[in-house]
């Protein structure tokens, strides 16, 4: 029972938004919670048919047949199907073939899933509410995991969705690819949707885990299936996944067995996955097509260099020249504190601890790490009281332990 559980909740991941994303083009997004129950039943009857007779041979198949099922029968059963979907459906084709069966062929499947990422990341949604229903609709995660990933409780989350349901209805918003000359536009807000689910699994605010692959993984096939439509494969998308491509290539070596959270510098290079590097590089090499640079073709270079081991004048120079660049193109604290650390690597702690002293981030526990760092052989006081102020904010018991460490160690000398 057990093991079925596991495969279900895997299966249940990988093809929820699927199921979701094809029941919702075909009978229109305002039927998205429908949709959403259809599919979530389906589950369920799976677990009890599968819990007596076992896993069937081609599961997929199973429960593509069992949603199309009960797709029919709720709204023939609603009557909806007969007074509202019918109508609504294209007069020039035959009507009774239109809604007999739901397409599960891998293109619709494809084509649903782009049009429901450009429609969950319509402007009108706010942000938050896009990530919530990026993560819900498009890759299959509960209420609970999106609970823990924004760290809040389940009235917040379902009052979150429901507005961004019902904002979805309101604008009357369409699953369809927007117009030649929108593409860019809406482009932007998809990809930085993207981005931040990437970056959401790559430093996770879950008590229990700093990294989480499966939003990484998520990010990532979402990025790569913009990347396979003519209208949406842009420099910028191709930037954005080589980014991803290089920091997910050292997920090996940056998460063990035995340690939760391997620093850079203690990582393994051998552990780094290099067919994911080169995928990276192709990308990259894609995206210079162009004359647009966008933040994301900088941080990919930055993560490019982070690939290569070796600490170089040229290496740390460059990278510190590209973060000069982002704060042109993108300011943010976070860039300012990089940068920061860039300028440690390339000048020294004498040159870096001026311009930190000067940034005053006082809500950021990576900027009293980063000042615990640079006084580390300097002045151990000022190290250690840099670190417990780090402990204080960090929202992690991870990040605290190996802060704990920190401090510990330099109290022992």
């Amino acid at each position: 029972m057990e093991q079925e559980r596991d495969a279900l909740k895997a299966l249940f991941q990988k093809e929820f938004s699927k199921m979701v994303a094809v029941i919702s083009r075909q009978f229109g997004l305002h039927h998205i919670e429908i949709a959403e129950d259809i599919v979530s039943e389906t589950f369920l009857l799976a677990l009890e048919a599968w819990a007596v007779k076992g896993m069937p041979p081609n599961p997929t198949a199973w429960l593509y047949k069992a949603a199309k099922r009960k797709t029919l029968y709720h709204f023939r059963r609603n009557k909806i199907l007969e007074d509202k979907i019918i109508p609504e459906l294209t007069s020039n084709q035959e009507k009774s073939s239109e809604i007999s069966e739901l397409d599960f062929s891998q293109q619709n499947i494809k084509d649903s899933q782009l049009q429901m990422l450009f429609a969950i990341c319509n402007p009108a949604i706010a942000s938050e509410a896009q990530i919530g229903l990026a993560l819900r609709i498009l890759c299959g995660f509960g209420i609970d995991e999106i609970v823990e990933a924004f760290l809040s409780n389940k009235e917040t989350i379902n009052k979150r969705l429901f507005r961004a349901k019902e904002k979805l209805r309101a604008e009357k918003v369409k699953m369809e690819l927007p117009p030649e000359n929108e593409v860019d536009k809406r482009l932007d807000n998809v990809l930085h949707i993207i981005y931040l689910l990437f970056n959401e699994g790559y430093y996770s605010k879950t008590q229990n885990q700093i990294l989480r692959k499966d939003l990484c993984t998520d990010a990532l096939r979402l990025g790569t299936m913009l990347t396979e439509y003519e209208k949406t494969n842009r420099p910028k998308t191709n930037a954005l996944l080589a980014l991803m491509c290089f920091h997910a290539s050292r997920f090996g070596a940056r998460q063990t067995n035995a340690d939760p959270v391997v620093l850079f510098e203690q990582q393994n290079q051998e552990l780094w996955d290099l067919p994911l590097i080169k995928k990276g590089y192709f990308f990259l090499n894609l995206s210079a097509q162009g004359d647009e640079v966008s933040s994301y073709h900088i941080e990919a270079k930055i993560a490019g260099w982070h690939c290569v081991k070796e600490d170089t004048n040229e290496k740390w120079n460059d990278i510190l020249h590209l973060y000069n660049q982002l704060l042109l193109v993108n300011y943010s604290p976070g860039v300012a504190l990089n940068r920061t650390f860039a300028l440690y690597k390339a000048n020294g702690r004498q040159a870096a601890l001026i311009e930190a002293e000067k940034l005053k981030l006082e809500n950021s526990h990576f900027y009293f790490i980063l000042l615990g760092e640079l006084y580390k052989d300097l002045d151990a006081n000022k190290a250690v009281f840099n670190f417990r102020r780090a402990h204080a904010l960090a929202q992690t018991d991870t990040e605290k332990q190996i802060l704990q460490a920190k401090i510990d160690s330099l109290l022992s000398k």
